[in-house]
C-alpha cells in the first residue's frame, strides 16, 4: 500500500507540475502578439493559440480548413508558404517566410518548427505568425530613401549614378550611346526668393513632375533630381522622340505655360548642359562632370538654352579651375606682384603717377595677367583676399616713395566692385592709411561704371567717407558701360579714364573718335581731370593732346614697371 500511495503522490506531484508549467506557457502565449498554429501528427489535431484573430478570420481546427486560410493569404506569396506549410515533408526542422495578408496592409512573417520522435517522424509542428507591418514600412521608407528623392519621388542622385554606372558598363559591352542632360531652372533662387520656399518647392515638385512624365514608361530614360533646382536625365542608345534634343523641345514647349502651384502662376526657362558616351567621357562621372560645365556655359551665354559638349569649352573650364584652385595660395606663396605704368601729362610729358597692375607669378617666371585670373577671382570671391594684397602693397609702396622723393605723385588702385561693395572695405583702407602713414591726397581709387549704377546711393556714401580723408576717385573703363556724365555730377569723382576701345578708334574715321572728342569736352566743362588709356601710336597722341586730353598712359610712353624702374624715373624727376 505505501507504494501505491508513493506511486500516486509522485504522479499527483508531476501533474501539478506540468499544470503550473501548461499555465505559464498559456499566459506567455495568451499575452503574446504572435498567433500560433499546433499541429499533432499522431492525433491529427490542430488548435490555434494566441492573438489568432488579429491575423485570420479562418478558424484551423482540420487540413480541409487550411484551403480557406490559404484564400487570406496574397496570391504571390501563396507557393511560397504552401510549401511552408508542409515543411514537416523534408527534413529540415525549421524555415520561414514573408507574406501579405490579400487585401490589407498587413505583412506577416510565418515561421515553423517541427519536432521529430526518436524514429525521425515528425510528431509535433508549431507554426508562428508575427506582425511585421511597422518593420516592413520602416524597411520600405528606408530602401525608397536610397533610391528616390523625397520631394519629387525622381531618382536621387545616388542612384542616378549607380544606374548610368551599370548603363555606360553595358554600353562598352554593346557598343551603345549614352546621352546625360544635366538640367538648371533659370534664376530660380530670385523666384524661391521671391515666392517664399514652400512654393519654391512646389515648383520644383511641378517640374520635376513633368520631367517624369517624360521619362515614364521607357527603361532607355531615367530621371533624377540632384540638388535644389539640378535634374539630370539620362538616355540609352538614344534616338528620334527619345533624344536629348527632342526631350529639350518638349520642355521648352511646356515651359511658354506657366506653372500653376497653390497660390500663383509661375514661368520658367532651363539651361541645358549635354555629354555623351563615348564621345565626351568614358565613366559616368565625367558624363554628369562634363554635362554641367556646358550647363553653366549655356547660363553663361544668356541662359534658356541647351550647350552640347565642345572639348575647347570643356578644356577651357577645367583650366580655369586649376587657376582658380592655384589662385588661393597665390597671395600666401608670395607669387602675386605689381607693375606700375607711369601716367604722363599731355604736352609736357610730366610723370602724373601710376596705375597699379597686379601681376601672377605662377610658374617660376612666367607671368599671368590680370585679364585672364581677376575674371576667375572675381566669379569664385578670391578677388577679395587679392584686392586686400593689392591695396596693402600699392599703399606700403607709395608710403615709401612720398617719403624719398614728393608728394605729388599718385597712386591709382584698381578696385573690384565686389571688394568696394564689401562693408568693411572703407574700414580696411583707412587701416592701411594709418599703418603706413601715407598722404591719402596720393590715393587715387578706380571704380567702374557698374559699381555706380548697381547701387548709386550705397557707392556715394563709402566716396563720401574717404574723399574727407583726402582720396580721390577715377571711373575706369569709361564709355563702355552706362556712359552717362549725369549721375556723376553728385559724386565726388576727379578722373574720368577714356577706354582703350575709344583710343582705337583715332585715325580710322570711326565713329569712335566723335565719341572720345565729346567724352573728353564734356568732362573738361565739368572739371574733371581726363586719362585716355592704350595709347600706342603717336597719332593718337597728337590727337588726344589737340582735344584737350589731360593725361596720357600707355606703351606709346611706358610699359608697366618694376618699382625698382619707378625707382628711376622718380629720380629723374627730382
Amino acid at each position: 500500500m505505501d507504494e501505491n500511495r508513493y506511486q500516486i503522490d509522485l504522479l499527483n506531484a508531476i501533474n501539478e507540475k506540468l499544470d503550473i508549467e501548461c499555465n505559464m506557457y498559456r499566459a506567455v502565449v495568451d499575452t503574446s502578439t504572435s498567433a500560433f498554429l499546433y499541429y499533432s501528427f499522431e492525433e491529427d489535431r490542430f488548435q490555434t493559440l494566441g492573438d489568432w484573430n488579429h491575423y485570420f478570420e479562418t478558424a484551423v481546427q482540420s487540413k480541409k480548413d487550411l484551403s480557406l486560410l490559404y484564400q487570406e493569404i496574397d496570391e504571390s506569396f501563396l507557393p511560397a508558404i504552401k510549401e511552408l506549410f508542409f515543411i514537416d515533408q523534408t527534413e529540415v526542422d525549421s524555415s520561414e517566410q514573408v507574406f501579405k495578408k490579400r487585401d490589407s496592409d498587413l505583412w506577416i512573417r510565418c515561421s515553423v518548427n517541427v519536432s521529430h520522435a526518436s524514429d525521425g517522424k515528425p510528431s509535433e509542428k508549431v507554426i508562428r505568425f508575427e506582425d511585421i507591418s511597422k518593420q516592413k514600412k520602416q524597411n520600405d521608407e528606408m530602401a525608397y530613401m536610397a533610391y528616390y528623392d523625397y520631394m519629387t519621388n525622381m531618382y536621387n542622385r545616388n542612384h542616378f549614378v549607380q544606374t548610368l554606372m551599370e548603363w555606360v558598363s553595358r554600353a562598352e559591352a554593346e557598343s551603345a550611346i549614352v546621352s546625360v542632360a544635366f538640367i538648371d531652372i533659370d534664376d530660380f533662387k530670385k523666384i524661391n526668393d521671391g515666392m517664399g520656399i514652400l512654393e519654391g518647392d512646389e515648383l520644383l515638385q511641378a517640374f520635376g513632375s513633368f520631367l517624369s512624365e517624360l521619362c515614364e514608361d521607357d527603361d532607355r530614360i531615367i530621371c533624377g533630381h540632384f540638388d535644389s533646382d539640378l535634374f539630370c536625365i539620362a538616355i540609352y542608345n538614344p534616338s528620334g522622340k527619345r533624344s536629348i534634343s527632342a526631350i529639350y523641345d518638349e520642355i521648352r514647349e511646356r515651359n511658354k505655360r506657366p506653372f500653376r502651384l497653390s497660390k500663383e502662376e509661375v514661368s520658367i526657362s532651363v539651361s541645358v548642359g549635354v555629354a555623351e558616351y563615348p564621345e565626351a567621357a568614358k565613366t559616368a562621372l565625367e558624363l554628369i562632370g562634363f554635362a554641367q560645365i556646358m550647363m553653366y556655359q549655356a547660363k553663361e551665354s544668356g541662359k534658356s538654352e541647351i550647350r552640347y559638349f565642345d572639348t575647347p569649352v570643356i578644356n577651357q573650364f577645367v583650366r580655369s579651375t586649376n587657376i582658380e584652385n592655384r589662385l588661393k595660395l597665390a597671395a600666401a606663396n608670395n607669387e602675386l606682384v605689381l607693375h606700375y605704368q607711369p601716367q604722363y601729362e599731355a604736352g609736357t610729358g610730366r610723370l602724373r603717377g601710376v596705375e597699379a597692375l597686379v601681376r601672377w607669378r605662377y610658374e617660376g617666371d612666367k607671368l599671368m595677367y590680370p585679364g585672364e585670373f581677376i575674371p576667375i577671382a572675381e566669379r569664385s570671391n578670391l578677388i577679395i583676399d587679392i584686392g586686400d594684397w593689392v591695396m596693402d602693397k600699392a599703399l606700403s609702396m607709395l608710403a615709401t616713395w612720398q617719403k624719398e622723393y614728393d608728394e605729388d605723385f599718385t597712386m591709382s588702385i584698381n578696385i573690384s566692385p565686389i571688394q568696394f561693395k564689401r562693408d568693411d572695405f572703407v574700414r580696411k583702407l583707412l587701416r592701411l592709411l594709418s599703418i603706413y602713414d601715407v598722404n591719402p591726397a596720393g590715393i587715387e581709387l578706380e571704380l567702374t561704371e557698374t559699381v555706380l549704377a548697381d547701387d548709386l546711393e550705397a557707392a556715394s556714401k563709402k566716396m563720401d567717407a574717404l574723399c574727407r580723408h583726402g582720396i580721390q576717385f577715377a571711373i575706369d573703363d569709361f564709355g563702355t558701360g552706362y556712359s552717362s556724365l549725369s549721375y556723376l555730377s553728385g559724386l565726388p569723382v576727379h578722373t574720368i579714364k577714356v577706354d582703350k576701345s575709344f583710343v582705337d578708334s583715332i585715325a580710322r574715321s570711326d565713329p569712335g573718335t566723335i565719341i572720345i572728342e565729346s567724352i573728353v569736352h564734356m568732362v573738361n566743362k565739368l572739371g574733371y581731370k581726363t586719362v585716355a588709356e592704350g595709347v600706342e601710336r603717336q597719332e593718337q597722341y597728337d590727337y588726344l593732346n589737340d582735344i584737350g586730353c589731360g593725361y596720357i598712359q600707355g606703351f606709346l610712353l611706358d610699359r608697366p614697371m618694376s618699382e625698382e624702374q619707378i625707382d628711376v624715373l622718380l629720380k629723374k624727376r627730382v
